[in-house]
């Protein structure tokens, strides 16, 4: 239900043709993340016949944790998230104000203010996301916040975005091997997507809005 009044609340929104909403989220790339099967064709007694083996290696896993935002017409800042690791070292509010707001979500939402948008931003319900110092952060920087449905990565148009930022870096003809490269292979892969591309999956949320009303707030296709 929550989710059938968040598209209802989003349609009327809308309509506001000066006001641009700013999506945001988290996004974790890998590297090395062979999760699938192998399977070899063989007749009866090629078992352990050389050619139709599959030689092991010690695995190769690298993975950086992300954050972006869009907006119509505009591509906003890719920030790769730095963690100390260990028993409290993922996202929590300190990081998040120091390393994604403070900076980036400031200079971003100021500069959609300088072309005459009304921008507002949208963050999904992480705990270091509603925090109280996290909201009394957007509040005293005269932010407003769009609320959004919880588990509802097809009602966020960046999900798609970080579908085809992760095929770039995947397509790549040489595979990062060390944690630089897959951070500069990131932000490259950032910088060749096009507001053309970004900007049919925020056009496409009307429709996403219409498949959760018809499904009565249940999932969708998206």
């Amino acid at each position: 239900m929550l989710r059938k009044q968040w598209a209802l609340k989003y349609k009327s929104f809308n309509t506001c043709n000066w006001t641009k909403p700013i999506w945001s989220d988290e996004c974790y790339i890998y590297i090395g993340d062979t999760r699938g099967r192998i399977y070899v064709s063989q007749c009866p007694d090629e078992e352990y016949n050389e050619n139709c083996l599959v030689p092991t290696f010690k695995q190769f896993f690298l993975w950086v944790m992300i954050w972006g935002c869009i907006s119509k017409g505009k591509k906003g800042p890719l920030i790769v998230l730095e963690y100390p690791g260990g028993k409290g070292g993922g996202m929590n509010t300190d990081r998040y104000i120091s390393q994604v707001l403070e900076g980036p979500v400031t200079h971003f939402f100021a500069e959609m203010k300088r072309l005459r948008w009304r921008p507002i931003f949208m963050q999904d319900g992480a705990a270091s996301h509603r925090s109280k110092r996290t909201l009394k952060w957007f509040k005293d920087n005269s932010i407003p916040l769009m609320d959004h449905s919880p588990q509802s990565p097809d009602l966020n148009p960046i999900e798609p975005v970080w579908h085809e930022l992760k095929r770039i870096v995947c397509t790549r003809t040489h595979a990062p091997s060390t944690i630089s490269e897959l951070i500069q292979a990131v932000k490259d892969a950032w910088d060749q997507l096009e507001i053309k591309d970004i900007d049919k999956y925020i056009d496409g949320m009307p429709k996403r809005m219409q498949a959760v009303l018809d499904a009565d707030g249940g999932h969708t296709k998206y």
